[in-house]
Formats: C-alpha cells, sequence, structure tokens
C-alpha cells in the first residue's frame, strides 16, 4: 500500500499537468481568436498567432508582429486580456469567477489552485485569493490613472486612456507588450514612466505571497517578515542595484554615451528592471556590447519570485544555491538565513532547478544556432530572454525581437521554450517525468573522492 507521501507526490504531479493543460488550452483559444480577421491588420500566419499567444499567456514579451500596428483594437485587446489572466495564472483566474458566482470548490480544485499559487497549504486559501486580486486591482488601477495622464499630454484621452490601461496590465503582469514601435523609447528621460514602470514591473516581480505579507506587516497583524520574504526584498534589492552599475560601468562610452548623466542613469535603471522580469526598453539593446548582453542573460535567468507574474529559475533558488555554495566553502553542514536553517533538500533542489535549467537553455541555443545559422551570443540573449519569459530581444534590426527572423522552426523552439519557462523548469520537468514510488531499500553509504 502506497504511504501518504507517495500519495502526496502524486497529487502534486496531477496538478502540475492540470496547470500545464489550463495554460495550453488558453493559448490555443487566444490564437483562434488573434487568427480572426476583425484582430489583425494584413496578413497572420498560424504560427505567429501561436507565437503571439504563447508570448501573451506567458507574460513574455517576444514580438514577432507589431502589437501595435498590426493587431487592430480587438486584437491588442484580446492580448491585453490573454497577459492578465496569464499573468494570474488561468486556474486563479477560474477560481475568482466560481467565487463571485459563489460556487464551491472541490478538493482537487483546491489542490490545483495552491499550486498555482505556490501556496504553501489549504487553509485560507479562498480568502488569499480574494487579497490577491484587490491588490491587483488596485495597483493595476493605480498604474493606469498614472499613465493616462502621462499619455494625455501626447495624445487624445481615449488614446491616453488605453494606452494607460495597456501598459498597465503589460508592466504589472511583466509582460512588457507595448503599443508604442519602439517600446519606451520615445519616454527614456521621462521621470513618470522611469518611475511607474518599474515600481509596476518590480510589484508584479516580488510575489503575490511576498506583497500580502508586506501589507500585513504594515499593519501589525504579524510582527515578523517571513525567511521567504527577507530573502526575496534583500535579494531583489542586490539584484537592481548591481543591474545598474553593471550597465553604467560596461556602458557609459558605449550604447549611453549620447546621453547626458540623467538618462543614463535612467537608462540603466530601466533596463536593470527589465533584464530580470519584463519587456520593454527605453535604450536599443542591439547596441549592447557583447559584455552587457552576456552578463544580463544571467539576470533574465534568475528572474523575479515565485507565486508572482516574472519567469525565470527564481531568485529564491539562487539565493539557496549560494548560500549551499557558501556553507559547503566553510565545510558546515548545516545551512542557515536569517536566523533560519534552511534544509538541505530545499537546497538541493535549488541545485536541481538551475541544472536543469542550464541544461535545456544549452541545448536549445545550440539547436537553435544550428538550425538558423545566426550570431550565437544574440541566439543566447533571445533564449535566456524566452526561458526566463522576460521579452528583451536585440531585435530584427527593425521593431520586432530577434525571433522575427527565425524559421517556423526556430519559433516552435522558442514557443516550446517560453511555455516551459511559463510552468516552471523544475514543475515541468517532474510533470513529464517523475513517478510517484517509494524505495524502501537503503544502500550502504558509497564513498566518492571529489
Amino acid at each position: 500500500m502506497p504511504n501518504i507521501k507517495t500519495q502526496e507526490q502524486s497529487i502534486h504531479t496531477q496538478e502540475i499537468k492540470m496547470i500545464m493543460i489550463s495554460f495550453a488550452v488558453l493559448i490555443l483559444i487566444g490564437m483562434v481568436l488573434l487568427k480572426l480577421p476583425l484582430a489583425h491588420n494584413g496578413e497572420l500566419r498560424w504560427i505567429d498567432a501561436l507565437f503571439t499567444s504563447v508570448s501573451s499567456v506567458c507574460v513574455t514579451g517576444l514580438v514577432v508582429k507589431n502589437t501595435g500596428a498590426d493587431f487592430t483594437m480587438f486584437g491588442q485587446g484580446v492580448i491585453m486580456m490573454l497577459i492578465q489572466i496569464g499573468g494570474l495564472g488561468y486556474m486563479t483566474a477560474v477560481t475568482f469567477l466560481a467565487v463571485i458566482r459563489r460556487q464551491k470548490l472541490d478538493h482537487r480544485d483546491r489542490l490545483i489552485l495552491r499550486e498555482s499559487l505556490n501556496y504553501s497549504g489549504m487553509e485560507g486559501l479562498i480568502r488569499f485569493v480574494k487579497i490577491v486580486f484587490g491588490s491587483i486591482l488596485l495597483i493595476e488601477l493605480i498604474g493606469f490613472l498614472v499613465l493616462s495622464l502621462r499619455f494625455y499630454a501626447d495624445m487624445p484621452l481615449d488614446d491616453a486612456l488605453w494606452f494607460g490601461l495597456f501598459h498597465a496590465i503589460s508592466a504589472f503582469n511583466n509582460a512588457g507588450f507595448s503599443l508604442f514601435s519602439d517600446s519606451m523609447m520615445g519616454y527614456r528621460g521621462d521621470l513618470t514612466i522611469n518611475l511607474t514602470l518599474p515600481l509596476l514591473i518590480i510589484l508584479g516581480g516580488l510575489g503575490y505571497l511576498v506583497l500580502i505579507e508586506l501589507y500585513y506587516y504594515r499593519r501589525r497583524e504579524i510582527l515578523r517578515l517571513s525567511t521567504h520574504t527577507k530573502i526575496v526584498l534583500s535579494m531583489s534589492a542586490a539584484l537592481l542595484l548591481l543591474g545598474v552599475l553593471l550597465l553604467l560601468s560596461l556602458e557609459w562610452s558605449g550604447a549611453l554615451s549620447q546621453m547626458h548623466w540623467g538618462e543614463k542613469i535612467a537608462a540603466a535603471w530601466f533596463a536593470s528592471v527589465n533584464f530580470r522580469t519584463a519587456g520593454f526598453n527605453t535604450i536599443d539593446f542591439s547596441t549592447l556590447s557583447d559584455a552587457s548582453l552576456f552578463f544580463s542573460t544571467f539576470f533574465m535567468m534568475i528572474g523575479g519570485a515565485p507565486g508572482g507574474t516574472a519567469g525565470g529559475i527564481k531568485l529564491t533558488a539562487v539565493a539557496l544555491a549560494l548560500l549551499g555554495v557558501w556553507y559547503t566553502l566553510r565545510g558546515e553542514s548545516n545551512a542557515h538565513i536569517f536566523r533560519r536553517t534552511v534544509s538541505a533538500y530545499q537546497i538541493n533542489k535549488a541545485y536541481a532547478i538551475i541544472f536543469i535549467a542550464t541544461l535545456y537553455v544549452t541545448a536549445s541555443a545550440i539547436l537553435l544556432s544550428e538550425i538558423e545559422r545566426l550570431p550565437f551570443l544574440p541566439m543566447l540573449f533571445e533564449v535566456c530572454s524566452a526561458f526566463s519569459t522576460v521579452g528583451v530581444s536585440v531585435g530584427n534590426g527593425d521593431v520586432l525581437s530577434y525571433s522575427a527572423r527565425f524559421s517556423d522552426v526556430g519559433k516552435l523552439n522558442i514557443i516550446i521554450l517560453m511555455f516551459l519557462g511559463r510552468i516552471g523548469v523544475f514543475a515541468f520537468t517532474v510533470a513529464i517525468v517523475h513517478k510517484a514510488t517509494q524505495s524502501r531499500i537503503k544502500y550502504i553509504e558509497g564513498k566518492v573522492i571529489l
């Protein structure tokens, strides 16, 4: 008879598979809607409709069609809704609608919802969903109002409202889709844009658990922040600062050379935020040096926090891996941070996530370079951007992403990477290869020299 642990592993695998199926169904619906004649201008091939739908649902932001020019207002609305539902998670959105209709969720639905939100338990799950939705609506509403007021200075009111709504949703969900052909390059030195969009991106990338915990902490309903929240906040701040400093040092006389010092700092700040989570840009990434492109792939691979709208292997995994390395070098078997012990299983899981992610990205970059016969570093940059659902790109020489230069096979590879990155590399691998069995045999420990 299987033990409780084996049963829990089996349920966990089923949850992941259901989440994968729900995202796949949403992607197919989005593809069909975008292919409708009223959704696009000119020709739209099925592969490009699929690419756009996947990029939207997986909140990536890589584009093979100009969002503002090649899609009608209806098509843009479809993309915006796919971004919103994809950012929340399909099961989260369905659950909220069920709660509104006062429908009760069965145990299976609650399990899937817990997995999609990276929530720790079952108690208080529905209340947590309600708070998440309320927080999202409030943050996006504030972003919408601020951005609309700013855009109203440059365009008619109805356009300003539409642009404000689209970019607020795109930013908070870390999608990076823009209705401007040059993304946000026209607002490079604009204080409002350089504060509002990054703030929305950062809030979305921190994760719902962190946002709600900060809310409770501020209201003094809890007296201490969790270890998870402390790691997310400290790592986010450190990576943002490091990204700014590296860009300024490497590109001060390069890609940033034609700007005054204030614009340089603003552009470096904006790029540092977007490298890890979203796909907006205020500088042309094709002008970056090889060194900048290379280090930025590490930032993209790290991504944001679990349980939010950002992708990547997650900064918590990187933090635990670094922690494990540090204590191993010190010769200590127990790792701890913020006066809390971290289990060996969590650290080993972090190692596994990083190893599997590196394997996927490396294999994809090599495969694409053989298929497309294009320069390797821009290819690696695009692969990391797709896998980490970031969306930044060196471009195709015009206003589209580098992926627009790929063959249909190459685009399909990027599509798979975006889907894999949104589901989560560890979850995806477990769902594919995991067998819910547990060995009862324990062997004598073997000594291996390292």
